[in-house]
């Protein structure tokens, strides 16, 4: 760590704490392993530049400079502000929750959703996170990549003594029939009864930046269904994607 971060990383420590659920002195203490009197004098300094918020039992959640900075970022993002006529007329005309999702590292980062105007409604949320093997948005985040990649991925999220090699195999084998069709499903690997359809969103040079899904639980979508929104949200990643400077004729990179 370069000289004279540590106090820095603790703050944000902090920070990532009480973000994930941390919201008393102890708690976040024993979550970050910084010392209680450090712990307590980083809450004060935070608290008073409005990162935190302290309720009147002494309880911490992320304060009010959080959500001036969150529009801030997304302000300067242009892929938000440009995807959203897209959304909302996905979400008006099929009334099911539609998402729009960056990658961030191994994850799906979701930076916008439009919620189900019938049915039951989805555990995601805006900065909420996934393992991208496990979601259909993620799998379209990955369609840039290749096998290696998918492979990778595909064995760090599914470790469990139920998770084959066969499994694998076909989750590879179902990663290059999207790469052909220009988009993935969800059939309920992320969320018991909750299925979608997803494509991926692309830049001016070509490289996979996003993906669009959208999402209903199992009643509202049925195989026939999903088969017949796929070409929907690939035009509307086409879309998408065009606006923030892709050519179709442009060679597609990772």
């Amino acid at each position: 760590m370069p000289s004279g971060t540590q106090t820095l990383h603790r703050g944000l420590q902090v920070v990532a704490a009480v973000a994930t659920g941390a919201t008393d002195l102890a708690a976040i203490t024993e979550r970050t392993g910084v010392s209680r009197s450090t712990t307590h004098r980083l809450l004060q300094l935070l608290t008073a530049e409005g990162y935190l918020r302290r309720s009147a039992t002494n309880t911490y959640t992320l304060g009010p400079t959080f959500i001036e900075y969150g529009f801030l970022a997304l302000q300067q993002n242009p892929l938000p502000l440009v995807a959203r006529p897209v959304l909302e007329r996905l979400s008006e005309t099929y009334k099911d929750t539609v998402h729009l999702a960056i990658r961030d590292g191994d994850e799906v980062l979701y930076i916008d959703k439009l919620t189900s105007l019938r049915g039951p409604e989805t555990r995601s949320r805006i900065g909420y996170r996934m393992p991208l093997t496990r979601t259909g948005i993620g799998k379209a985040l990955l369609l840039g990549d290749g096998a290696e990649m998918w492979r990778r991925l595909y064995d760090a999220d599914h470790t469990g003594p139920q998770d084959s090699q066969e499994a694998a195999t076909q989750f590879v084998a179902a990663m290059h029939a999207g790469v052909k069709s220009g988009s993935t499903t969800d059939m309920e690997e992320n969320e018991p009864g909750v299925r979608c359809v997803a494509a991926p969103i692309r830049d001016g040079s070509a490289a996979v930046v996003a993906a669009v899904s959208i999402t209903a639980t199992r009643p509202y979508m049925p195989v026939a269904r999903m088969r017949a929104l796929a070409p929907v949200v690939r035009e509307a990643a086409a879309e998408i994607s065009s606006r923030l400077g892709y050519s179709t004729g442009r060679p597609a990179t990772s």
